[in-house]
This record gives structure tokens, sequence and C-alpha cells, in this order.
């Protein structure tokens, strides 16, 4: 099970932010927020399988999922109404392999899934909710999740005949890949509803970014190209008050597949209760991947909230997986603030270090998947966690060459935490070739140590054993090929101090420019691993 984080402010002193223009002469200081009491769970609610089409058992998906996540829901494609191409046989195939996914989930895989939903559900421990998807060239894409672990499978006319059927029921509605096209399944903002049914809706997943029409992550699907009145920026400036969430869209049976988006929960405890009303609540904000911490309060509000005042005393706490690039305060769209982290970062002062090192596997040239079977540990000091960066493979539809006479042929690899301890890390991994130069396909581990600079880092894979001092891994990245060149490989990524992936900040605005103003935290790795809270309303007093 994933740690869970206690948000009260990652505090330190303002000398370690000399990198980070923490300086009083430009920011005005006021006192530190006080703990909310609440913790950061994650979690992936749009993510698919076999169960409809897609590629991997179900079972497979929901252990992958236990693997690095605290929530789940497993979705099967449910329904398309105003499906195309009736008239077109050049899209044919479309409808075929759409209408045949339907009719099996409705022939049995339906009971099926709500069986092992509940079976997996654990309350405390990992939660389950079940879950479908509703295309719809009109209204863009939706997932339906349900509280309830017998919800039904409603027949629907359209999204907004969903949204009639379920008005009143503990449900949410929530628009995907937003950047489509409008009228070709992207989303159209004037069926927008704030409320309890679609409190966030999904900025990030395998199809791409949609916080606005530009910067990382286009939308490369065949679907189309990213636009401007379909993003986030878009819905926002049009006075719209809603969560910003990710979650992977993976079409092979791997829930929080590393890099295809994930959605963090602010809440008091892991129970069903708890982190629906913090959904419902907009207490939730947006990954890529890294499981990188935010704690961002303006007066004594949290991500989600809404408020009032002049004075705007701006509160922001982040906690990295690696070196951060910069930190962005976003008002009304524009810049208010950045942040930059150092090009390279600095070895600190001082035998006693704590650093975060990602530990990668994979590479090679070869089609099967590359079975990793060993540990990571160090020879002083404690690993005060292992966080796991788990990918499933690159799908966003439905494989041909696993399809062969109608079944699928592909196997999940669950990759595994074997076992933890302070000293040592066991695993069990299986990685493949990237598919591309620009898709990765790489496991791996970020290890959280306290250690000194002359002790070890070590690796033993598959009878190898390779390793690093933390002073070596401190000045830069070392890399290992398992059996000569072009073979499976295992990177040392660079140990990352504190002064990398840590910043802390204080702003005061008191510039109010609309009826309503909305502010929002961007933070960017520099290995392009992105996290975004959900936007604080100020509403002028």
């Amino acid at each position: 099970m994933n740690k869970k984080y206690f948000l009260k402010g990652i505090g330190l002193a303002c000398v370690a932010f000399a990198l980070f223009s923490c300086n009083q002469d430009k920011n005005e200081k006021f006192d530190k927020p006080e703990s909310t009491g609440l913790n950061v769970y994650w979690g992936d609610l749009h993510n698919h399988c076999n169960l409809t089409y897609g590629h991997g058992d179900m079972r497979s998906a929901f252990e992958a999922a236990k693997g690095q996540l605290d929530f789940v829901s497993v979705t099967p494609h449910a329904m398309w109404p105003d499906i195309p191409g009736r008239n077109d046989p050049r899209l044919q195939w479309v409808i075929d392999y759409h209408v045949g996914a339907f009719e099996r989930l409705r022939k049995g895989g339906w009971d099926e899934y709500v069986k092992m939903t509940n079976e997996y559900n654990k309350e405390g421990e990992f939660l389950t909710f079940l879950g479908y998807e509703c295309h719809s060239m009109q209204h863009g894409d939706h997932v339906v999740m349900n509280y309830d672990l017998d919800a039904p499978l409603l027949e629907g006319s359209s999204v907004e005949d969903l949204k009639k059927q379920l008005k009143g029921k503990k449900a949410f509605i929530t628009p995907h890949h937003m950047g489509y096209q409008e009228g070709f399944r992207g989303y159209n903002w004037d069926f927008f509803t704030e409320g309890d049914q679609t409190p966030f809706v999904e900025m990030y997943s395998r199809h791409g970014l949609a916080e606005s029409d530009q910067g990382d992550y286009n939308y490369l699907h065949d679907m189309g190209p990213r636009r401007w009145e379909g993003s986030i920026q878009y819905g926002l400036d049009q006075g719209h008050k809603f969560g910003i969430i990710g979650s992977t869209d993976q079409h092979a049976g791997y829930p929080g597949s590393f890099g295809d988006g994930r959605v963090a929960v602010l809440a008091p405890s892991l129970t069903r209760e708890a982190i629906w009303e913090a959904l419902k609540n907009r207490h939730v904000y947006c990954s890529t991947g890294d499981k990188i911490l935010i704690d961002f309060r303006l007066n004594n509000a949290i991500m989600g909230d809404v408020v009032k005042g002049k004075e705007r005393k701006i509160y922001v706490n982040v906690d990295a997986q690696s070196s951060i690039d910069y930190v962005d305060i976003v008002k009304n769209g524009k810049t208010l603030k950045r942040i930059s982290g150092p090009l390279t970062p600095i070895v600190p002062e001082g035998d006693v270090v704590r650093c975060k090192i990602r530990v990668e596997f994979g590479w090679n040239r070869e089609e099967s998947p590359v079975k990793w079977l060993g540990n990571l540990s160090i020879t002083d000091g404690k690993i005060n966690d292992a966080i796991p960066c788990f990918r499933g493979a690159a799908y966003t539809s439905p494989q041909e060459k696993d399809l062969k006479g109608g079944h699928d042929e592909f196997k999940t690899n669950v990759n595994k935490i074997l076992s933890k301890t302070d000293k040592k890390v066991d695993l069990e991994m299986y990685s493949t070739k990237n598919p591309n130069t620009t898709t990765a396909a790489m496991q791996g581990v970020v290890l959280d140590l306290t250690m000194p600079k002359n002790a070890k880092i070590v690796a033993e894979f598959n009878g190898e054993k390779f390793e690093h001092t933390l002073e070596e891994l401190l000045n830069g990245s070392k890399a290992h090929f398992m059996v000569g060149w072009l073979s499976e490989s295992i990177l040392f990524n660079r140990a990352m101090p504190e002064s990398a992936f840590l910043v802390e900040e204080y702003v005061v605005d008191n510039t109010p420019e609309k009826d309503t103003d909305y502010y929002y935290v961007r933070v960017r790795q520099r290995d392009q691993q992105w996290a975004w809270s959900t936007p604080i309303w100020v509403e002028k007093q």
C-alpha cells in the first residue's frame, strides 16, 4: 500500500531555498498555515482492459492497481448512442469492434465486473469503484463512476440522458480528452453543469494534455489535434468551477501506468465516504505519473474551495520526486509567480544527505519482455521510502497484433515491490523495448534516502551487481548494460538533494481583477513529469 502524506507544510528554513527565490525582500512573509489534517491518496478513475475493448485481463488490472495506487475504477466501455459511419464503409470496422464490446459487457461482462470490483474493495486498504464509459460525438466522452458497489449499468440515449437518470444519485459524470474537436468527441463547455454530478474533469491522460492548446503532451491520436475551446483554461475563463484530475485511459489493463495520468485526492482517511466527499468537494489534483506532493493554500482555503477577500495570502509547498524545473502560481490564466529550480543540482555540504534517486530498468531492442528479479539496497543509512513508477503497455486503442481469431492474446505482466525494509527493496519487474524514441517503456523506482555520501547504492538483478557511492551519483547519473551493447540496461539517475526537489513559497496578492479570480499551481520537473493543482476561487468581498 502506498505511503500517505500528511499535508502540514513540508517546510524547510528559507535559507534552503536560495535557488528558488525565497526572498523576504520580494515576498511578504506570513505565518505558515496550520496542518489541514489531510492525507494524499492516489488513484486512476479511467482505464481499460479486455473486459470490453482493450488488452489484458481484469484480474491483472486490479493487481497492477494495488501495486501503486490507493483506489481505482477499472472502466468498461458501455455505449456510443450517436456512433457515426453507418453509411460510411470506411468506418465499418469502428462500429463493429465498439458494438461487439458493448454486447459482451451486457452478456455477462457487467456481472463479472461487479463481482470482481467488490472482491478487491477493502475499506481502509484499497478502494474500488464501479464505472463505465459513454462515447458521444455531440457531448464528448464521459465516464460514469458510482458510489454504490451494486450500481446498475444504465442505458442512456445520450450523456445528457444519463445525467437526468442519475440526478440525485451518488454518481460522477466526468468528461475526458477534453481538447478534441467539438462534435467529434471533444468537450463542449456549453453542456457543463457545476455541481455534484461533474465536480471535476480529466485534463491529462494517454491522449495528451488539455490545459490549453499549447505546451507539453500534444494530442497525437488519430482522433485529431488539440484545440483551445475544449481546454481547461478555456473552461476556467468561462467562469466554470471544477476540479482537475488525471487518469490513464490506458488500454492494456494497467491502471496507474506511470506517465499516463493519475488523480491525487486530499482526504482524512482511505474510506469510501472520505474519498467520495473529497472528490465531490474538488479536493483533487492531477499528476502525469510522479507522486508530486502539492500543498497549496490561499488564506484558509485549500484547492477546490471558493472564498472571499481582497488580500490573498498564497502558500505553496511542493515535494517533488526529481529536480524541479519550475513551479508556477497561475492567476486568471497568467503567471503570477514563477519559482525556478536549478539547472544542475548543487551537491550539498555535510556528510549525511537526504536525496531521491530514480533507478530505471529497460531499453534493449527485443520485442519480448525482460524479467527483472532482484533488489536495490544501501550499505549505510536509511531508505525512507521506495515509490514505484511502473508502466503498462503503451496502448490507447486496440492493437490488431494482439487480437487473433477474436481473442485477446496479450498478457499483462504485473510489476511488484515484493518486500521493503529501511536497507533493501526486493523487486519483480518486466520491461519491453521503448516502442519509439519518444515513448518510454522502462520500469522504475524512486528511492527516498538519508545516507552518508560514502555509502553505496547497490543494484543486484539477474545475476549482475552494480554499485555506486552517493557521492558519485550526486555528481551525475550512471548506466550499465546487463550483457553488452544493445542489451537491457540499468540507469542510476543523478541523486537529487532536497534543494532540487523541495520548494516553499509565500506570495501576497492584493489586486482583484474580476468578480471571481482563480488561482492554481503547476509543477514541472526537469524529466517532464508534471502536477497541477485544482484552482482556488476568490470572490470580491
